[in-house]
């Protein structure tokens, strides 16, 4: 991609942007704050199509390849934008979220793979995207985590291996800036809402498992670890206070901050990306195959994530203790 076609693709996708914001604001395809919410005002939902949009669009210009894995794609963020406007039977959305990982698989070519790596991949897809969802509940967490993976995928690319077409990298990074742009401030003009989250966890998850085909080396599931520390430590203290881990709830980490805490919202989400970033720089430095060796980092950085929630939480808050 030339400057120029960068600087020109990065202006279209602001303008589609602004455009979303007129129809969403007609339409009033807005968010109402709850008991559930981390915010106060109300704002526009779905600002996160632009990630969709990005992708789908470029393609008929720079060239359509990978056509399963944009059909899934389209199949996800159509059933999320649709749930983001109306509530639909969960039912109805896990057909889609199936049929969309189904349709990503057979770009990967995974079902050249044993059955049992076939299902436990279905469960770490879907697993993925719920909890990428789930995270999105501040200004500019999402952004800000999505941004930091796609640049070091990019790098990788680039610098390490080449795993996929440059150009599908660059577009969901520039409607990343431009979503930022709206959403990393203090009073939010927008969003992600379920199609930004869910379609940007499908396009991550897509790199990433090319990234790990091509090199063999699961090393690369660290890109995930800050959500997927916050994610898995959540379900934990849920299933031991005997609570229905599939309720809405607030008691994600950075929702303990953001709520209890009353630390600011772009602090958490700059910190968040800011330790993930570090994680990458480190694991891009001192990248190994072992499995062994990553199963050990996971466990570590688990149990010191998990004595960080109790130091802050507290083991009453976190047990539900009497």
């Amino acid at each position: 991609m030339s400057l120029f076609e960068f600087l020109i693709t990065f202006f279209i996708l602001f303008a589609l942007e602004l455009i979303y914001f007129k129809i969403a604001d007609k339409y009033s395809i807005i968010d109402h704050p709850n008991h559930r919410s981390s915010h106060t005002k109300v704002t526009i939902r779905g600002g996160g199509i632009i990630f969709c949009v990005s992708l789908l669009l470029g393609s008929l210009y720079f060239g359509w390849q990978y056509g399963y894995f944009l059909s899934g794609l389209f199949l996800i963020s159509m059933i999320s934008f649709i749930d983001d406007i109306k509530t639909i039977s969960n039912r109805i959305r896990i057909s889609f979220h199936l049929v969309a990982v189904a349709l990503l698989f057979y770009q990967l070519n995974i079902y050249n793979l044993s059955f049992y790596w076939i299902v436990l991949g279905f469960i770490f897809v879907i697993g993925t995207i719920n909890a990428i969802n789930f995270m999105d509940g501040i200004n500019g967490i999402t952004g800000g985590f999505g941004l930091v993976t796609l640049l070091t995928l990019y790098f990788i690319n680039q610098h390490i291996i080449l795993f996929t077409r440059e150009i599908y990298l660059i577009l969901p990074i520039l409607s990343l800036l431009v979503f930022n742009f709206f959403n990393f401030r203090i009073k939010a003009k927008c969003f992600a809402g379920d199609v930004g989250s869910v379609s940007l966890a499908f396009i991550i998850l897509f790199f990433l498992l090319q990234l790990i085909i091509k090199t063999n080396n699961v090393t690369y599931l660290l890109l995930l670890l800050i959500y997927g520390l916050d994610t898995v430590t959540t379900i934990g203290f849920r299933v031991l206070r005997k609570e229905n881990i599939f309720e809405a709830h607030r008691g994600h980490f950075y929702q303990f901050l953001a709520n209890e805490k009353k630390i600011p919202h772009l602090a958490i989400a700059a910190l968040y990306t800011f330790i993930q970033a570090i994680t990458n720089i480190i694991l891009l430095n001192f990248l190994t195959r072992s499995v062994v060796s990553l199963i050990v980092l996971i466990i570590i950085t688990t149990l010191a994530f998990i004595l960080i929630r109790l130091y802050c939480e507290g083991a009453h808050k976190l047990f539900n203790l009497k």
